[in-house]
């Protein structure tokens, strides 16, 4: 393979000297960025602080314009530290207005104070707020000593960053606080459901919204910070966030179960539910898990994925307990007393203090099972009070028991009755069968 060779010499003249450029190019001295209203004010302010140095210097002498570190003045130094004491008094002033103010207003229980929430959630970023525009505005008369001779400020690029950043800080401070706000007006809003589930709503808000402002907020501090678009950035990391999401996919899919329950509302807090091999009573619902004390007293997490993708049963919301039960009495009862042990049951049932009437018991003799006469027993008790229950069904029971006693009716078990031949019904017959030979030795 052949390759060109550039031999003009013009050309390459260029080259080297472009290339001597690059070798001897130094770094770009740090500037500020575009002089903001404070800056110019500043300034001002400092010009004027020099002119009045100056007229004064010739009347009471030259000690009043003496210059300190940085050919900074006494009297422009002296000024600055004045204003930066002034905006520290200021800052705690309005900061013991405000908390005088959060103190004043009456704490009424089941009321909430609107003026309070903001007041409290306004008091420390204002104070920070002012405390950074403050003590910035009250150097910049000064910031201007500083500047090198190649054009840059380390100083004043340092101050105007720390001043953009703090007062970034300030503002998402307060905006994170006005989330209680949020978390005040959805907690009323949950305590006045019915609902337990609602009550989860409360935090997974407040927490989302302050994931997401502390999220905007960094980004919006490194941007200040560093001059980085963080939009291009972000949409550089595409790949990287779906890595991300396939590595926290369970965690994931358990929060998007999370608002399932919330909204779906399968269960309530405290409800007794079943679910695969669980039965139990639900203690706590969180992001990621739901919490089950079951009868036998352990307690078993089940991811929130889970709860929605499989099959629920709650019991808590039942309206009802049913009783279903088959009584078998013997064989050998005749019809009268089948009859008779039907109407005892009907009779024992009707009206129970746990009956509907929408939904009264049900008695019937139905089947012929190998040992017994099946009666089946249907009723319903309202309402679903499981020990109330119970003590109504042993009180039952016993009456039944009672009443087939009197009635001489006998409950059935399982037997095996076995019927020898040569009966009545069954008579043996038995024929003898002879041989050749048996004939044989008879003859």
């Amino acid at each position: 393979m052949i390759y060109a060779q550039e031999t003009n010499p013009a050309k390459i003249a260029k080259s080297a000297q472009a290339e001597e450029k690059t070798e001897n190019a130094k770094p770009e001295p740090l500037k500020v960025t575009e002089p903001t209203k404070l800056d110019q004010a500043g300034e001002k302010i400092g010009e004027n602080i020099e002119a009045f140095a100056d007229k004064a210097s010739r009347r009471v002498g030259n000690w009043i314009n003496a210059k300190t570190i940085a050919d900074i003045s006494w009297l422009k130094l002296s000024f600055c530290l004045v204003l930066l004491f002034g905006v520290f008094l200021l800052e705690r002033i309005i900061r013991w207005a405000i908390q005088k103010r959060i103190e004043r207003i009456p704490q009424i229980e089941g009321k909430i104070s609107w003026i309070r929430l903001f007041l409290i959630a306004l008091n420390k970023p204002l104070s920070l707020f002012i405390l950074i525009y403050g003590a910035y505005g009250a150097l910049t008369p000064i910031f201007g000593h500083f500047q090198s001779d190649e054009g840059g400020n380390l100083v004043h690029f340092a101050a105007q960053k720390a001043f953009q950043i703090g007062g970034s800080i300030a503002i998402i401070w307060f905006v994170f606080s006005l989330v209680n706000l949020i978390d005040a007006r959805l907690k009323r809003w949950a305590e006045g459901t019915e609902s337990t589930i609602d009550n989860i709503l409360v935090p997974l808000v407040g927490k989302t919204l302050r994931v997401f402002i502390v999220i905007v907020g960094g980004m919006l501090a490194i941007q200040n910070l560093t001059g980085i678009e963080i939009g291009p950035l972000v949409a550089s990391l595409g790949i990287g966030g779906v890595a991300v999401a396939l590595a926290a996919k369970d965690s994931i899919a358990n929060f998007f179960g999370t608002l399932t329950i919330i909204f779906d509302k399968p269960f309530q807090v405290g409800e007794r539910i079943v679910i695969d091999d669980y039965d139990g009573t639900v203690e706590h619902v969180g992001f990621r898990s739901t919490r089950i004390r079951t009868l036998a007293g352990h307690l078993v997490t089940i991811p929130n994925e889970k709860l929605i993708n499989s099959g629920l049963e709650n019991i808590g919301k039942r309206p009802h307990i049913r009783w279903l039960t088959n009584i078998g009495i013997t064989y050998d009862t005749p019809p009268d007393k089948v009859e008779r042990a039907v109407a005892i049951i009907n009779d024992i049932l009707e009206n129970h203090e746990g009956m509907d009437p929408e939904f009264p018991p049900r008695v019937a003799f139905n089947n012929f099972n190998d040992w017994s006469l099946n009666i089946l027993v249907v009723a319903w008790y309202h309402p679903p009070e499981y020990w109330e229950y119970t003590a109504w069904l042993e009180r039952t029971c016993l009456e039944i028991m009672r009443r087939f006693k009197v009635e001489g009716i006998e409950f059935a078990f399982p037997t095996r009755t076995l019927y020898m031949a040569n009966d009545d019904k069954r008579q043996l017959k038995l024929e003898l069968m002879q041989t050749n030979a048996d004939r044989s030795l008879g003859e």
